[in-house]
């Protein structure tokens, strides 16, 4: 752990983007204690600049705390990013694994499957699946899912693929262990690295999918998000700025710092790299 964290700290960038990571974690974990109130409340006066009238960030069209929105959206959208990210790298592990260490006729029905999924436009399909089941946590969580597992399926496959056939496999073999025990014991653990990173960065892409989907109205309308305010206030950009222009903001830094930090976990991770360092 000493020596991970050693490799990590070298990239620059990749600490500050965990620094800014942990500041958005900490805000959304204590958002409750911050705006106590439901973020949908009608807290005061419509449009309210920045500073006026109480609201530290100006408020919307109905008068709700832009502030607290952002707050409490944090915490939706951090959940939806990480549950969704999760549960494809899940399926994707699943599919990779069996494709790429039995390979032949197995290895051509699943990758024919991912294939499938592969054609589609990510975010149209995911507007369609949304629009089929209905808008809701749900919903957004398994169509962020299904149109984000098949990049980790090739990858664990690949992965499976250049180690199935290493000295330590065929020793595996050859003292009768299953096939399953060794995916799940020799396997996959050698190729956690680029699993690890390649989630990372499926959190960020989770949570942008998220807040398209929730700015074209198909985000849950029960549920306060970074998309459902920019959504809300779209239509008066030009006369109250800040009502997108905030919750923008913490989509931009969230992601970007999320990017940072699978950059630093590449670094830290890759064997190749370490090698040079």
């Amino acid at each position: 752990m000493i020596d991970f964290w050693k490799r990590f700290s070298r990239n620059r960038s990749a600490v500050f983007g965990l620094a800014i990571l942990l500041t958005v974690l900490f805000v959304a974990s204590i958002a409750s204690l911050i705006y106590p109130e439901d973020p949908f409340r009608l807290a005061g006066k419509p449009l309210s600049g920045p500073g006026l009238n109480g609201f530290l960030l100006g408020s919307d069209s109905l008068g709700r705390d832009v502030a607290s929105g952002i707050a409490h959206g944090a915490k939706t959208s951090l959940l939806i990013g990480l549950i969704a990210t999760l549960a494809a790298v899940f399926i994707g592990i699943i599919f990779g694994a069996f494709s790429g260490y039995y390979g032949g006729r197995i290895d051509d029905l699943l990758m024919r499957v991912t294939e499938i999924f592969q054609t589609i436009p990510s975010f149209v399909f995911a507007i369609l699946l949304v629009a089929i089941m209905k808008p809701s946590i749900e919903s957004i969580v398994i169509a962020i899912t299904v149109v984000s597992w098949p990049g980790v399926a090739r990858l664990v496959r690949a992965e499976f693929l250049s180690l199935k056939n290493r000295e330590f496999v065929q020793a595996c073999h050859t003292l009768g262990m299953s096939d399953l025990r060794i995916m799940l014991r020799e396997i996959l653990p050698n190729c956690l690295s680029p699993i690890i990173v390649i989630g990372s960065l499926m959190v960020a892409t989770a949570i942008l999918i998220e807040s398209g989907l929730a700015f074209l109205g198909l985000g849950d309308p029960n549920i306060m998000s970074w998309g459902f305010q920019i959504g809300a206030g779209r239509t008066m950009l030009r006369s109250a700025w800040w009502v997108c222009t905030f919750p923008g903001i913490a989509i931009l830094i969230t992601v970007l710092a999320i990017n940072l930090v699978g950059e630093g976990l590449n670094d830290a991770l890759n064997p190749r790299l370490r090698e040079r360092q």
